[in-house]
């Protein structure tokens, strides 16, 4: 067996080891690029791996990995919790960025319903392997709300002001919040990949696991970016924007971001009810103050963000252009009518 995780701004775990007729983990070796005091620590996270069941679960293994570190021990850039996602995606054949032909997309601008009929399809598709995995840009037209799968309409938004301000509201498949997606002042993007990739991860691993790419894009126009579990992308100044994500039962992964180009806070007010829970819960004073826009942060048009964030993507994983075919546009556009546009989706949580 042989299982290798990236942590998310840290170091390279690689774990190889047997599984014997009684399905136990036998003569495990760890190794990768992480720094570990003492020397003999190493052995330690071998001894603890040596043995267990490999019905184990991640909890399972990092925490007998930590009972057996002798006291002092120092890891840095990975965690016995790290050590567990590989050691969970050697044994459930997980795949690496690098075994898999990645295309960018990035077409023009259509209507919020078909992007996200778009988002189920082609996560789908990747699914079923009709598909490559993807990374999608989004443009926009026209201003909507989209809300989270299982949010509340009547909580979430207020029909005068995102009427006034010419807002529509939709309902994405994936969980979450509510995102004011304000026409030519947001950056939005999909990423649709086969479960493998993220196999042997938890949901919170595979959200800083997916995102990992973003961050490293963004600091190369000069953002400190971070991620902040579960779901948000910041930097020192504030919130950036956030991850959503749905596992769909042909195999595809549906993982996508939006972050605020540029904000006007005041008519934010005005169109979501943003609740003082959800305030407090985020350690902020104001919700105005929740989201610092990459316009302030970086002086760069939001083209040429995108074009920094293609350049990253294309650097790190050998992505080639393409684009939504016919037929994926067709199928999308007979979702987008029957399912997205429809009393019934939008009001499923009213």
């Amino acid at each position: 067996m042989h299982g290798e995780y990236k942590v998310p701004g840290g170091k390279l775990v690689v774990v190889d080891f047997d599984v014997d007729d009684d399905g136990v983990i036998r003569d495990p070796r760890v190794a990768g690029d992480f720094f570990l005091e003492p020397d003999e620590a190493l052995d330690d996270v071998n001894r603890a791996l040596d043995g267990l069941p490999a019905a184990s679960d991640a909890k399972q293994i990092a925490a007998a990995i930590t009972r057996e570190l002798r006291p002092g021990t120092v890891m840095l850039g990975f965690s016995a919790e790290a050590v567990a996602v590989a050691v969970r995606r050697a044994l459930t054949d997980a795949r690496s960025w690098a075994d898999y032909e990645w295309e960018i997309v990035h077409d023009a601008a259509v209507p919020p319903r078909l992007h996200l009929a778009l988002d189920e399809v082609l996560a789908t598709r990747v699914g079923e392997g009709r598909r490559k995995p993807t990374l999608r840009f989004w443009e926009w037209e026209e201003s909507a709300v989209v809300i989270g799968s299982f949010q509340s309409v009547r909580n979430e938004v207020d029909p005068e002001g995102a009427e006034r301000y010419g807002f529509d509201v939709v309902r994405r498949i994936s969980g979450g919040g509510a995102m004011m997606m304000e026409k030519g002042n947001v950056v939005t993007y999909s990423l649709y990949v086969p479960a493998e990739l993220v196999s042997g991860m938890s949901f919170a691993d595979s959200y800083a696991f997916l995102d990992d790419w973003v961050l490293q894009g963004l600091r190369s126009i000069g953002v400190e970016a971070t991620y902040q579990p579960l779901n948000d992308i910041a930097s020192p100044l504030g919130k950036i924007g956030g991850a959503a994500q749905k596992r769909l039962g042909s195999g595809g992964v549906l993982h996508h971001v939006t972050m605020s180009y540029d904000l006007d806070n005041a008519k934010m007010l005005e169109v979501l009810r943003i609740g003082r829970e959800k305030i407090s819960d985020k350690g902020i004073a104001s919700a105005a103050k929740r989201v610092d826009p990459l316009r302030s942060q970086t002086g760069l048009s939001r083209a040429a963000i995108i074009e920094a964030l293609k350049q990253t993507f294309t650097s790190l994983h050998g992505a080639k252009p393409g684009a939504v075919t016919a037929d994926e546009l067709a199928e999308a556009e007979a979702l987008a009518a029957s399912k997205f546009s429809s009393p019934d989706w939008l009001y499923r949580v009213p």
